[in-house]
């Protein structure tokens, strides 16, 4: 066994280029292809608007995990700022919020490639997630470099896939500037559409939970970041205001694939299995972050032992944290096979609005040696993250403050019994 693993020690494998691919692979997935419906049903003509809000709180988090991530360039991201910044029990709740949904979020993203990869059978939409969860898994655990690897050409085929899809709409499709302002909503509507949208640019706290294994951490991890988010924001919006334009909000609302449906009523129903193949790869690519992510948050809350002890045990050959990988795995296949998509997403972004919402205090809470950015951003971020949690829908809301609440009352227990430090 090397020196590394005999330590629970990863290693500096990836450059800023791989973590800018592993942050959009996060997100691309996530968002174009399964958020977009709900929230276009929340905000109906609106939906830009919560899109922009969306990317507003976002923006503000991921330069407050930017500036904490290069102070603290270790594994579990927000766990272990909120940890070092706030305090162990904060620490904790932003931890087991990451996990919990990212984990729910995984089981979205399996289900999101059954559906787009084998329309019409439910029970082989859940078995086809299901193997597709077990098949990144292994990638996972071969090391991180490998993942990296794998989620490059993942990446480039679901990016260029849409951008296809944004052309053919706009080129083929019927547009009309009056669908923008049809389906209207309140604000209450717009502020659930920009929680349920977060859900799709959350991807670049990936990058920061990946930060041992970054080299020259303080430079590459806020550039990476940074230039993750622009990408996938100038992405987003080409999207939803081609598919606004050509179906309408109401349609979106109405889909389980939203953009299938745009490009059908667009007359082009040639391009629907492309559609499909750009979903399902997208979709993957999300996956396969989602799950590297996770596993280095339990990797860190294990070796504190927040998390069973046995989490934090690391690969001798791969220097991966294999074990957590593969009960996050275990974990997944359940959610797969028993959850329903919309639910997940809602439970999914408020674990991780709290999350970031702690990431902003964290940061609030830094010196000057260490600011990047003027604290103004972090209180903006700490404020939207808060809005829009409490108008996501309510079952999800009062899931996601179950969920914490017996999180944190398994610690409290764990430390009266003496297993949590």
């Amino acid at each position: 066994m090397t020196q590394a693993a005999q330590e629970g020690a990863l290693r500096r494998r990836l450059g800023a280029a791989d973590a800018t691919v592993i942050g959009i692979g996060s997100m691309v997935g996530a968002g174009v292809f399964s958020a977009i419906g709900p929230a276009a049903g929340a905000a109906g003509s609106w939906l830009l608007l919560g899109l922009a809000i969306a990317a507003l709180v976002a923006y503000c988090n991921a330069l407050a995990s930017a500036q904490l991530a290069a102070q603290y360039p270790l594994s579990g991201g927000t766990y272990v700022y909120g940890r070092e910044r706030l305090g162990q029990w904060w620490g904790f709740a932003a931890g087991w919020c990451f996990v919990t949904g990212k984990t729910a979020s995984c089981a979205a993203m399996a289900v999101t490639f059954g559906a787009y990869a084998l329309p019409g059978s439910r029970v082989g939409q859940r078995l086809l997630g299901i193997a597709a969860v077990a098949a990144l898994t292994w990638v996972t655990v071969r090391g991180v470099a490998h993942t990296a690897r794998v989620t490059r050409p993942l990446v480039a085929v679901s990016v260029g896939v849409l951008i296809v899809t944004v052309v053919v709409l706009l080129v083929q499709g019927e547009t009309d500037a009056d669908r923008l302002a049809a389906g209207g909503s309140s604000a209450y509507g717009v502020l659930q559409a920009a929680g349920l949208l977060f859900f799709a640019f959350a991807g670049y706290a990936r990058i920061a939970t990946l930060a041992e294994e970054v080299r020259d951490p303080a430079s590459a991890i806020p550039r990476a970041i940074m230039t993750a988010l622009a990408f996938v924001l100038a992405l987003y919006l080409a999207v939803a205001l081609s598919a606004l334009l050509v179906t309408g909000p109401e349609a979106l609302a109405a889909s389980s694939a939203p953009l299938r449906t745009a490009v059908e009523l667009a007359g082009a129903a040639w391009a629907k299995p492309l559609v499909a193949v750009g979903a399902a790869v997208a979709s993957l690519g999300a996956l396969l972050a989602l799950l590297a992510g996770v596993g280095r948050t339990t990797l860190a809350m294990a070796r504190n032992r927040d998390l069973p002890p046995r989490l934090a045990r690391v690969h001798a050959e791969h220097a991966v944290p294999h074990v957590a990988q593969l009960a996050i795995a275990a974990v997944v296949i359940v959610l797969v096979a028993t959850t329903d998509l919309r639910g997940v997403i809602g439970f999914s972004s408020f674990g991780v609005l709290v999350y970031y919402a702690l990431a902003n205090a964290s940061a609030w809470t830094q010196d000057a040696d260490h600011r990047r950015w003027p604290r103004a951003l972090q209180l903006v971020g700490l404020a939207g993250c808060l809005s829009l949690a409490v108008t996501l829908p309510l079952a999800s809301v009062v899931a996601g403050l179950g969920v914490l609440a017996v999180g944190l009352l398994g610690r409290l227990l764990g430390r009266r019994l003496g297993s949590v430090r």
